[in-house]
């Protein structure tokens, strides 16, 4: 399709989306009394519409029923948080019993560590990315650590190459061969939060496997945005937040994955919680741990209903639309967003530059060459909520289910007015 930088275009491409209608499902901030132009769904979504009923639902049960809710709700509690189990496998290419929702992304990643990182003297390295995200990078530091190895000596990052923004899968997977039979762990994030890039999750999983390691995903920038296919890739483990492209609500519940072939079993190393032992004997206050038959053996505590209520909301949504139809979109609006770049940076002779590869999802980040935080700024006064990464990229995410193609030439005249009053 030939793109044209005109708002009877942008109208035109809104006028045929088929997911135009579910911008309506969601809350825009305002800002000058106007919608905003969001474009930080990688950092936290908008609120659906429907997400309060779900809320409201579980108040009246609490109210009216009181500690009997867990059993006679609507939606009884204990075992609510089984009902995103399916939904969610579908969007991370899951079996239902591989998946689970509790706590919150680096208390999963630490759990799941427990099962997943077991050094001996000679497997205990692990692959990372370079500068992976902060608290990944806390917990690969504070795991080692626990077990008494040297941080310096174990953690193996993946470094780009010299000038360049992006890594290579041929890179990765020459690190996972050079480290070999001393490899324990591959955990990278499945998208980068600075660059955008989506890694070969894939690729890179058949590597970390061919030579005996453990292979696992932070996927907090991936799930509901990028295609996965977890069981059949054979990843070992992973888990994601559900706050940004999944539109749950500030620091919500996190989903895991583990593979089928961990089920089940009794003698994995797991911390263990009264959660995960098996429902049908759970109430018999039994002193032997029996895990659930399910990724929910991972779990320690009853599940916080009140929590994952909105997960269960926004869930409903992906449901009815599927991941291929928001890929879809994604694509072909993320292609608008970044010819309307290059036609302001022509027409304002600046020098944007784009530092996300091809391989990538909702996201684009842009050098702001030759313009510092006070181009940011004005974005942020006049309605285009992004946001900013040292020394000056802005992230600029344009989620499927309520931006729209108008938002994305509305952007390209205020980012044009910005430059040139700055």
């Amino acid at each position: 399709m030939e793109f044209k930088n005109t708002l009877e275009f942008a109208k035109s491409l809104d006028a045929i989306d088929q997911l135009g209608v579910y911008r309506d499902e969601f809350i825009f901030p305002k800002v000058n009394g106007k919608e905003v132009i969001y474009f930080t769904g990688n950092s936290l979504g908008l609120q659906p519409k429907r997400t309060q009923g779900f809320i409201d639902e579980v108040m009246k049960d609490w109210a009216e029923l009181a500690v009997e809710g867990h059993f006679y709700a609507k939606k009884p509690w204990w075992d609510y948080h089984e009902q995103l189990a399916e939904p969610l496998a579908k969007v991370v290419g899951a079996l239902p019993e591989e998946v689970s929702v509790m706590n919150t992304l680096t208390v999963n990643l630490h759990l799941l560590m427990v099962s997943f990182y077991r050094p001996t003297t000679k497997r205990f390295k692990i692959i990372c990315e370079e500068k992976a995200f902060p608290s990944d990078q806390y917990m690969f530091q504070s795991q080692v650590r626990f077990h008494g190895l040297d941080p310096k000596d174990t953690i193996i990052e993946v470094k780009k190459r010299e000038g360049e923004h992006y890594w290579r899968t041929e890179d990765v997977i020459q690190k996972i061969n050079e480290v070999g039979d001393e490899l324990a762990l591959v955990l990278i994030g499945g998208v980068n939060y600075y660059n955008g890039q989506v890694m070969d999750m894939k690729a890179i999983t058949k590597a970390g496997k061919a030579v005996g390691a453990m292979v696992g995903w932070d996927l907090a920038h991936a799930v509901g945005n990028v295609k996965l296919n977890l069981h059949d890739w054979e990843v070992d483990f992973a888990s994601w937040c559900s706050y940004k492209y999944m539109n749950s609500g500030p620091g919500n519940a996190s989903g895991i994955f583990v593979n089928r072939k961990y089920l089940g079993k009794t003698d994995i190393p797991r911390f263990e919680g009264w959660w995960g032992t098996k429902k049908e004997t759970r109430f018999l206050m039994k002193p032997e741990f029996e895990p659930m038959e399910n990724a929910d053996a991972w779990q320690i505590s009853n599940a916080p209903v009140l929590s994952i209520a909105p997960y269960l909301a926004s869930l409903t949504l992906f449901e009815e639309v599927g991941m291929d139809a928001l890929i879809e979109k994604r694509n072909k609006i993320v292609s608008y967003l970044e010819f309307i770049l290059h036609e302001i940076d022509k027409e304002v002779d600046s020098s944007f530059e784009i530092i996300t590869p091809k391989d990538r999802g909702c996201q684009l980040s842009v050098f702001l060459h030759g313009h510092g935080k006070s181009l940011f700024n004005y974005l942020m006064e006049n309605g285009v909520i992004t946001d900013w990464r040292e020394p000056n990229v802005i992230r600029l995410a344009p989620a499927p289910f309520y931006c729209s193609y108008e938002d994305m030439y509305r952007f390209g005249q205020i980012l044009k007015a910005g430059v040139l009053a700055n």
